[in-house]
């Protein structure tokens, strides 16, 4: 029988209080830190499933003083506030029916039928709580050990299930996949055209996904290969591919964070109306829409002047831009934007009457306050004389 490692998750006292509250043999850890803890990584977030009915979860917590929000008590989850962190309990469900967009599901008898509607098999990975000995019904230890992203039963079934899971399968291989599997890969090419049938925003979520990870380069070659990047991102080209890998290749030789809006960008065309349209079919938040609209408006002089740029822009839009554009992001490390001293106050005290005529000036010096590299205030002094004796 194989176990679950200890790790320092497994040796917490808060989730043993849970334990005790709901009972070793009612509840067992799935999902992410299960698997994560397997390969050998950290646990962000830890779920548990649970043989109780959510009324009862939230009952025993309360007895043993552990607080709970029904965050998705319609579907079975709870979420017991813990010391450490939260932790979503699910009761044993299986899916009554499906439209590829939601599911209507009841309450399972056993942990088998709960692991059957999951997704993959490296994520129906059940664990005990105090043994930590594995469950694995549908040969998902094998699948982790070989590095592939398996679909529990019929792949084809599973998307018609949740449509989702396409784009779910292609992060989950970008994360933890050396395999293919060619009956997922054909499945997910077949109905590649249901991901127009989901919330842009629930794609949005997952392509961005999928683009902040370490190197989506790779898995984003695969989507295109087979017909699923062209559904969610038509603008991409095969000449966009190349240069998401080639700004890949420049974020690690600089040390940049990724960053998904930023390989977005690079994936389609640098036109400020594409980008435009692309933020809204997404529906990406205004901060995102800014900054993949800044990004598109890249040009060949940005690196001419960085500081300029930065100023212009924000240092998040022009690091996004020399990065796509292949330059050095040296000379904006540990910088900071300065500040335009020159008020309109100053203006007004030399004689300039208030109005449009104040703005004028202001831009002007401004702008040669930035020409001549954001010199200090006793230079803006003679910028603004200079711009008042011009008039």
């Amino acid at each position: 029988m194989t176990r679950l490692p200890e790790a320092d998750w497994t040796r917490r006292d808060d989730l043993a209080s849970l334990v005790t509250a709901l009972g070793a043999d009612k509840l067992r850890w799935v999902g992410g830190a299960v698997r994560d803890t397997l390969l050998g990584g950290s646990a962000k977030d830890i779920d548990a499933a649970t043989a109780h009915r959510p009324e009862r979860v939230i009952a025993l917590c309360r007895e043993a003083g552990i607080r709970t929000v029904p965050t998705g008590i319609d579907h079975g989850t709870v979420t017991a506030l813990l010391d450490h962190g939260p932790v979503e309990v699910t009761t044993l469900r299986h899916d009554v029916s499906t439209d590829g967009r939601r599911a209507t599901v009841a309450f399972a008898a056993d942990w088998r039928e709960d692991a059957a509607r999951r997704d993959f098999t490296i994520n129906a990975l059940y664990a005990h709580p105090e043994t930590l000995e594995i469950d694995d019904y549908f040969g998902g230890l094998d699948d982790l050990a070989a590095r592939r992203v398996r679909f529990i039963g019929d792949a084809a079934q599973r998307i018609r299930e949740d449509h989702l899971r396409i784009l779910r399968y292609f992060r989950f291989q970008a994360r933890f996949g050396d395999t293919l599997d060619e009956e997922a890969l054909a499945a997910c090419r077949d109905l590649a055209g249901t991901l127009t049938e989901l919330s842009r925003e629930r794609v949005a979520m997952e392509l961005l996904a999928i683009l902040g990870l370490p190197d989506p380069g790779p898995t984003v070659a695969l989507m295109q290969d087979h017909a699923v990047l062209a559904v969610i991102l038509p603008e991409a080209r095969a000449g966009e591919r190349a240069c998401l890998m080639t700004l890949v290749e420049h974020e690690r030789a600089q040390g940049a964070a990724p960053e998904a809006i930023r390989r977005l960008a690079a994936l389609i065309p640098p036109v400020r109306a594409l980008a435009e349209a692309v933020a809204v079919r997404l529906r990406l938040s205004r901060a995102q829409r800014a900054r993949l609209v800044c990004a598109a408006e890249r040009k060949p002089e940005d690196a001419a002047d960085p500081y300029a740029l930065a100023y212009r822009e924000g240092l998040d839009c022009a690091r996004d831009r020399l990065l796509l554009s292949g330059q050095s992001l040296g000379p904006l490390a540990d910088w900071e934007v300065p500040s335009f001293p020159l008020k309109g106050g100053s203006i007004i005290a030399r004689g300039v009457a208030a109005g449009p005529e104040v703005a004028r000036i202001m831009r002007a010096v401004e702008g040669s306050w930035v020409a001549e590299g954001f010199p200090g205030p006793e230079r803006i002094d003679a910028l603004l004389e200079a711009e008042l004796s011009a008039r």
